[in-house]
């Protein structure tokens, strides 16, 4: 078996990101056109795009629109009266700016998680403390659950985060929920509706679950004085006037969301009876991904990475493989077909 270059190897398997198609074609220079990348979170389905006024793209954003958009993403993700929506150029920018933001020396952060949480608040200086219980983030300046968490798709009861900000509130402690695999679970497992008015952050992805990460969209939901603090930082224009107009349009259209759900329901059935069938264990994961465990994970990562097949693997977790969902018949048979299984 080839031994794939370190460099390449650390591209593909941190614990940070998915989908390096870059890396995997130079770390797999044989493998056939075009590659199936299952190595991120993103939605197989992309909101259908209409086309754009010429005013998208030859003005500067109009800060009527933007504030258009921040009110549709306020009536998606159903926020409590007084809560600030500030958007952003995708969600990752937000957790880049929050240390920045919020003075803190103690951050924990429950994980196993995204490792950008962690990778921030070190940089600023913060002591970053990785938890496995929820009460361990109570004494915490900073307290940060992904949730439902990536990549195992675990879910803290919004019941028991407002238990935790009310916490961390005794201290003037801050919670940031990261919620940017929320949008195809129920509503009331987002902390956002019945959020507290001060003292928590909600993050919320658009771009994973409208299968346009491309686009560069996000959003908090936070009190105002760290909305401010936000929108201070963002600049002027935070938001490219094609992420206003296709973003006002896909929040409010509730029907495709809840059709585009159905769908991702029926194909994680599909996809976890394959990996089942192909000797994996299904962990856990969400309508987003699956993660797998698996005793030959490096072997069955180059096999498939071979076949032109990224999915996603986690040097902190050498048996944990983590599959997005193949939207297309197709592309589940391609990888069924490198199962053994067609």
């Amino acid at each position: 078996m080839r031994q794939i270059p370190a460099i390449e190897t650390q591209e593909l398997a941190g614990a940070g990101h998915g989908g390096n198609l870059s890396a995997a074609r130079r770390a797999f220079p044989l493998a056939p056109e075009p590659w199936l990348d299952l190595s991120t979170g993103v939605s197989p389905y992309a909101y259908p795009l209409a086309d754009l006024s010429a005013e998208a793209w030859t003005r500067l954003p109009d800060p009527s629109a933007l504030c258009a958009l921040e009110s549709a993403a306020a009536l998606a993700y159903r926020a409590p009266e007084g809560a600030a929506i500030v958007a952003a150029p995708g969600t990752q920018s937000i957790i880049g700016w929050l240390p920045h933001l919020v003075p803190a020396r103690r951050v924990g952060i429950l994980g196993f998680t995204y490792s950008e949480h962690s990778r921030v608040w070190r940089a600023s200086g913060a002591e970053v403390a990785i938890v496995e219980d929820l009460a361990e983030l109570a004494d915490k300046d900073v307290a940060i659950v992904v949730n439902p968490n990536n990549p195992d798709g675990r879910l803290v009861a919004a019941q028991d985060l407002r238990a935790l900000a009310a916490d961390l509130g005794k201290h003037g402690g801050l919670l940031i929920v990261d919620e940017a695999f929320m949008d195809f679970l129920s509503p009331g497992a987002s902390i956002v509706p019945d959020m507290p008015p001060a003292g928590v952050v909600a993050l919320r992805s658009f771009g994973k679950a409208y299968g346009l990460p491309g686009l560069r969209l996000g959003f908090a939901i936070a009190p105002d004085p760290l909305a401010a603090k936000l929108r201070a930082a963002l600049g002027c224009w935070p938001v490219s006037g094609a992420a206003i107009a296709i973003g006002s349009t896909a929040l409010s259209d509730l029907t495709w969301l809840a059709a585009t759900g159905k769908q991702l329901a029926i194909d994680v059935g599909a996809l976890d009876e394959t990996l089942v069938a192909a000797g994996f264990n299904v962990l856990g994961g969400g309508p987003l991904f699956r993660l797998t465990g698996h005793v030959d994970v490096s072997g069955w990562f180059e096999t498939l990475a071979k076949a032109g097949i990224l999915v996603r693997r986690f040097d902190a977790r050498p048996s944990w493989l983590r599959f997005g969902i193949p939207g297309r018949e197709a592309d589940l048979s391609r990888l069924r077909g490198v199962f053994g299984l067609d």
